[in-house]
């Protein structure tokens, strides 16, 4: 089917093909192929969607948390009679006030709610105040005394290993050494790298926020953006030392989330400070907080060495992956796994030993942000085959051609790639769209150069750079990760209602449900119902889980409700279901002796059924980095246009051109908008987005320090290609949009630029010193 690309945005692009197009096929009016616009897309853009920050209760207290200004410390002793002492404030609590060792983690329970011995990073957690007014909360939280004793930051991962230990359970969280092929294999061309990848933050638009409401019998509702509840749950139930039944986690409107949208250490201190008082307590996380409290993705440094023969085909690849996880684990452990498991790329490597360790630092946390792990050793990897190319003398693209996996190779790990690989199939649609013209061929337009219209650059010191770059990602979880979800579909009076516990967080997951139940229903009205821990659990918003595993289990539930619905008509008319049909609200028979409304069909009654999705089982890396691990794959080709001011080194993205493997569209506009947004945030990445720190302190923790890139950065993006080929074990057959672009454009723009200069360019986000050269003559 053809699709249409989403015209929301302030980029252009070209209507996406996908394989196998049929122009001439009529586009059904309901069900999945169709461009649903989403049910909240008028609220939002209103502005009268209820967000976090919203929130209002009867009686509402306000929430202030006291944070380190340190990144390693021992607390010698925490004061608060001062805060206690001032008008207005109903509770001050600190790692005194919870039970047990006080401790949660979404994967290791190693992080403290409240510091309580030593301060491991700058912005830790110390205390909360519930006061009747936010400036007052503001003004206790800074009157607690604490008396620390000041320790010297263990700041560089590599010196980790050696350091003290920083937490009790040392510094290293995980090491992997994969072990693949030859060890003694070597080729007849050998180029080496060193890479770095910046600290990117996941920086939510909306503020991070939640109200807490105690519970008669005992227990707390929170009401927050999270994109986990139960496990939020689970985690906040276990720090107040309640049983989970009597903590209840209602989900509020999400901003959209590209990692953990909102982090348990904003959620535990507000559910304590309702229970210490008995009234609702609201916080509102300031920028500076969110940057202080939420995860960031894991700052990482490389080493490469390729082998290759005299044609570019490659013989051997051999890595040191070091991914700096901050104070605590968090997903630390899986982003390795991915960083080790995708190390050599989308490319057939007949040798392979790649050595990944992650290791705690005094610097910010890092966790789960789109694309953890596959966007660092993206960087480094074609970076090394943009160098083997130049010192081969082989055109780049087709250099990775000749390197490209396909269905039926086997990745480093050992695993067989069964799912569809058209790697070789997008890089070619690249190469063949047409490049943007020069400023000197089309003199009528304005030249936007490197810095803007303002900027102090000369058209003289431009130099144009095309880049290309392949990247891959996993879907779901890994390693033996138990993925399922539950839903429940209930049809009355022509209305449906979806009852499942995946988060919308902008991936379009609830317009998919519907999409799915009018497709398999026909029925026109459907409704999702809000996300709360009543409901089962569907398990966390990350590598595309919910089109997959929510997805299915909502098909399995309407299919189910379909056959309640069909078997009395086919009962009756002596025929067996599969012999019915439903299609724009009507029912039926292959013969046409049969023809009714799915509403007469119903006559009052109420269907309802439930139903799980779990897709087949992984297994963890055993201690050579080998098994089947990931469920499948997806891959994406991205080319990047570029600009460069070689004597200033400021750069411009013309263009970026994408094709991608999607197995299978389900809603064309909201894939295209899925991808432009996976690909700003790459040259995010790429250009501007680093948190820096300085021996562990965070510098600029706001909106003005930290350089997104917004609708001026973003250049033209064009979606050249999407590969419908459907992976058969995957509901529908479709794979996740947005984290493989978001993989791909940073290399593709570091591609671009050393194209441009002559440059290596082997550190993200690119310095401007990286890309000054030498003009050309």
């Amino acid at each position: 089917m053809t699709s249409d690309a989403a015209t929301a945005t302030s980029t252009t692009r070209t209507t996406p093909q996908s394989e196998g197009a049929e122009p001439e096929k009529e586009v059904p009016a309901l069900g999945l192929g169709v461009s649903l616009p989403p049910a909240d897309a008028r609220p939002k853009t209103e502005g009268t969607f209820p967000y976090a920050a919203d929130l209002w209760a009867e009686g509402l207290l306000w929430a202030s948390m006291l944070r380190s200004p340190h990144p390693h410390a021992r607390i010698l002793s925490i004061d608060t009679t001062a805060a206690v002492a001032m008008p207005g404030v109903r509770a001050v609590v600190t790692h005194e006030d919870i039970p047990g060792d006080g401790s949660y983690g979404r994967r290791v329970v190693d992080r403290p709610v409240f510091a309580s011995d030593l301060v491991r990073h700058h912005g830790e957690a110390i205390a909360a105040v519930a006061a009747d007014h936010p400036d007052t909360a503001r003004l206790a939280a800074a009157a607690i005394a604490v008396e620390y004793e000041v320790l010297e930051p263990v700041t560089d991962p590599e010196k980790a290993f050696a350091a003290e230990p920083l937490h009790p359970d040392g510094n290293l969280i995980r090491h992997i050494p994969l072990r693949y092929g030859d060890p003694d294999a070597v080729g007849e061309v050998i180029v080496e790298g060193l890479y770095r990848i910046g600290r990117q933050d996941p920086a939510p638009i909306g503020a991070e926020a939640g109200l807490a409401v105690p519970r008669p019998d005992g227990g707390v509702e929170l009401y927050t953006a999270s994109t986990d509840p139960h496990t939020d749950r689970d985690l906040a139930a276990a720090c107040f030392g309640l049983d989970p039944e009597r903590v209840k986690v209602v989900v509020t409107g999400v901003p959209g989330a590209t990692g953990d949208r909102e982090d348990p250490g904003f959620q535990i201190p507000l559910g304590l400070l309702a229970l210490h008082t008995g009234c609702p307590v609201k916080l509102a996380a300031t920028r500076e907080e969110s940057f202080f409290g939420h995860a960031h993705r894991h700052p990482t440094l490389l080493r490469y060495r390729h082998h290759a023969d005299a044609e570019g085909r490659l013989v051997k690849v051999e890595a040191q992956i070091l991914l700096d996880a901050g104070a605590y684990a968090d997903f630390s452990s899986e982003s390795l796994a991915a960083a080790v498991a995708f190390a050599c790329g989308p490319y057939v490597v007949p040798h392979a030993f790649i050595e990944g360790w992650a290791v705690r630092t005094n610097n910010p946390p890092s966790g789960h942000v789109r694309g953890e792990g596959a966007m660092q050793v993206c960087a480094a990897y074609e970076g090394q085959m943009d160098k083997l190319a130049a010192k081969l003398g082989i055109d780049p693209v087709e250099l990775r051609l000749r390197n490209a996996l396909s269905t039926g190779d086997i990745l480093p790990t050992s695993q067989t790639v069964t799912c569809p690989a058209p790697v070789a199939e997008l890089l070619r649609e690249l190469s063949d769209f047409p490049l943007p013209v020069l400023p000197k061929d089309d003199p009528e337009d304005d030249w936007l150069l490197p810095g803007g219209l303002e900027g102090a650059g000369e058209p003289g010191a431009v130099r144009r750079g095309v880049g290309y770059a392949l990247g891959m990602v996993h879907m779901l979880g890994a390693e033996g990760a138990d993925e399922v979800s539950t839903a429940t579909v209930r049809v009355h009076d022509g209305v449906a209602t979806v009852i499942c516990a995946a988060v919308e967080t902008g991936q379009g997951f609830t317009t998919l449900a519907r999409q799915i139940v009018q497709e398999t229903l026909g029925v026109e009205e459907v409704h999702v119902a809000a996300v709360d821990t009543d409901q089962p659990p569907a398990g966390p918003a990350t590598h595309g889980r919910h089109t997959w595993v929510s997805g299915g289990a909502v098909e399995r539930a309407a299919k189910m409700v379909r056959t309640q619905l069909l078997q009395p008509l086919a009962h009756k008319f002596g025929m067996s279901t599969e012999l019915l049909q439903i299609a724009d609200g009507k029912i039926t028979s292959y013969d046409g002796v049969l023809s009714t409304t799915v509403t007469e069909a119903m006559d009052g009654k109420e269907l309802w059924a439930t139903a799980q999705c779990r897709p087949h089982p992984t297994e963890p890396l055993d201690e050579f980095g080998q098994g089947d691990a990931f469920v499948g794959l997806a891959f994406c080709a991205v080319r990047a246009v570029v600009d460069v001011d070689i004597e200033l080194g400021s750069v411009r993205v013309v263009e970026m051109a994408v094709a991608q493997d999607v197995g299978r569209i389900l809603n064309p506009s909201q894939l295209a908008t899925r991808i432009e947004a996976g690909v700003t945030q790459g040259i995010g990445a790429a250009l501007t987005e680093n948190l820096r720190t300085a021996r562990g302190l965070i510098r600029h923790p706001d909106l003005t320090g930290y350089a997104l890139p917004t609708t001026l950065d973003a250049p033209d993006i064009h979606i050249v290609k999407l590969v419908e080929k459907r992976d058969v074990v995957a509901p529908f057959g479709a794979k996740p949009a947005s984290a493989v672009p978001v993989v791909t454009s940073p290399a593709a723009v570091a591609s671009a630029v050393r194209a441009a200069t002559g440059r290596p360019v082997n550190r993200l986000p690119i310095r401007p010193q990286a890309a000054v050269a030498t003009p050309k003559s």
